[in-house]
């Protein structure tokens, strides 16, 4: 999604964990239903940026550069994004939202792979 990789360019210039932390706080404090595709793709990205963090990523590829780059220079997330990313998955991946939409049109199982990975990163599965 282009709006992920442009949200992961931030990271670029950022220095602490806030960057991320805004993201999730705004998916999280959403109803599922109320999150545009790009903006749960967004919070997606966020919660792979925490999961990073702690030393368990779901994902590498040119995209995840900036991400890699970001914990490298400021270590690990402050405890609570853990939990924070975990409900902001939640509420990006209700079956009522767009994002969900797109991927039951598309590869219902691959959503569904990719949401388990970073659940059971961030340390627990659905």
């Amino acid at each position: 999604n282009d709006d992920a990789a442009d949200w992961a360019a931030e990271l670029d210039d950022a220095d602490d964990w806030d960057v991320v932390r805004t993201v999730l706080e705004e998916a999280a404090s959403a109803d599922g239903d109320e999150l545009d595709a790009d903006e749960a793709s967004v919070a997606i990205a966020a919660a792979e940026v925490v999961a990073r963090g702690l030393g368990r990523p779901t994902q590498s590829d040119a995209h995840t550069e900036s991400a890699a780059a970001f914990v490298e220079r400021v270590g690990a997330p402050p405890a609570e994004l853990r939990a924070l990313a975990l409900r902001a998955i939640d509420v990006a991946a209700d079956p009522a939202g767009e994002l969900t939409e797109l991927w039951e049109d598309g590869d219902p199982a691959g959503w569904a792979g990719l949401l388990d990975r970073l659940r059971e990163a961030l340390g627990t599965a659905a």
